[in-house]
């Protein structure tokens, strides 16, 4: 009788610790930019035919992969107080020394790989070093580098493209691991599933995480506190520079050509997610999984303007209309709020004042 008390007892403990898991993740939804990404996507599956296909849905978000992984990393920098704008220039970078070794040294393919891998690590270490240990604003070092990295691809490569790559490099985001009903799902969606679960424990259940809020919400506290605030931003832009360059090396594997101009104005786009899934520009408030609903978003509005026509000149419009809106819309809730907040202690006040009159 014992035994089995203990047993269930047991069992409401583990249920207990499943749940509270769960309502964790859960929490961290940013509920609004769902019901938009909903609404966006609803719209699309009116006006659009091409979207009623779920194999169509799939290619159109296997194509943006290289920039939901960046926006992940992003994500944590932001939530840090800080930005990297040299983003679209280290993946550039890291493709063009990947191209360079694999065609002009002589190095196999999965060599190259690994050392373009190790060369967007050092540009993210160059980031880093300029940030925190000669404390210059990261986005006046990360637009500086921007250009740098891009114009070192351009000295390099010029005009010309590399390609005539490896088969088995070629079109990574074409290997499927999982069919679901007569849809095929990529690899590359998979793996970057996996990266934001991964970002969302660490931002969320480790001392880390911890650190990287407290730092994105006040940096002198945290310094008080014993966080070593330069050497995690170090480590921040450094991881950056590292996952920029994978992200460089995947669109180099599906585009089957590398060039200097590639994932020009990217950066626009990765802020855009950012911030469309809920991580304040200030620092201190956001997660993965709110960037999750904005990745999509920007997919889902990007493709529906190719799909009818519209010139990248007025797409680039519709993006940064819906940038200014994401910065925007948080404020004016925000002072909206205050506005409310005090109005009601206004009026607490009041009656506490009327009834100590009353009294007298």
């Amino acid at each position: 009788m014992l035994k089995s008390s203990n047993n269930i007892s047991s069992n409401k403990a583990i249920g207990s610790n499943y749940g509270l898991l769960l309502r964790n993740f859960f929490s961290g939804l940013e509920i609004n930019y769902f019901i938009l990404m909903f609404i966006v996507l609803t719209i699309l599956l009116i006006t659009t035919p091409n979207y009623r296909n779920a194999s169509y849905i799939i290619k159109a978000i296997s194509r943006n992969v290289e920039y939901g992984l960046v926006a992940c990393m992003m994500t944590i920098i932001i939530v840090a107080g800080m930005i990297d704008l040299s983003v679209a220039g280290v993946m550039t970078l890291s493709a063009t020394i990947t191209g360079l070794l694999y065609h002009n040294a002589g190095i196999p393919m999965l060599g190259a790989i690994v050392l373009g891998l190790m060369g967007g690590l050092m540009l993210g270490m160059i980031n880093g070093a300029l940030v925190a240990y000669l404390k210059i604003p990261a986005i006046i070092v990360t637009i500086g580098t921007l250009y740098l990295y891009r114009g070192i691809s351009k000295i390099f490569i010029g005009d010309h493209s590399l390609g005539h790559f490896p088969d088995w490099f070629n079109r990574v985001d074409r290997i499927y691991l999982i069919k679901i009903g007569n849809v095929n799902i990529p690899v590359t969606i998979i793996g970057l599933l996996v990266v934001v679960i991964i970002i969302f424990f660490i931002l969320k259940f480790t001392s880390i995480g911890r650190k990287i809020y407290a730092i994105g919400t006040n940096e002198t506290a945290a310094k008080f506190s014993g966080i070593n605030v330069k050497r995690l931003k170090f480590l921040l832009f450094s991881l950056s520079g590292l996952v920029a360059g994978a992200a460089g090396i995947l669109t180099t594997s599906r585009l089957l050509v590398v060039r200097h101009d590639m994932a020009l104005g990217g950066e626009l786009d990765i802020i855009t997610i950012v911030v469309l899934g809920g991580t304040s520009i200030l620092g201190g408030k956001g997660n993965v999984i709110g960037t999750l609903w904005g990745w999509l978003i920007v997919i889902f509005v990007r493709s529906g303007l190719s799909v009818a026509q519209i010139p990248i000149e007025q797409q680039l419009f519709v993006i940064g209309t819906l940038l200014l809106l994401a910065l925007a819309i948080p404020n004016i809730i925000s002072i909206l709020k205050e506005k409310y907040l005090n109005i009601e202690i206004q009026k607490s006040l009041k009656k506490v004042i009327d009834s100590k009159n009353k009294k007298y």
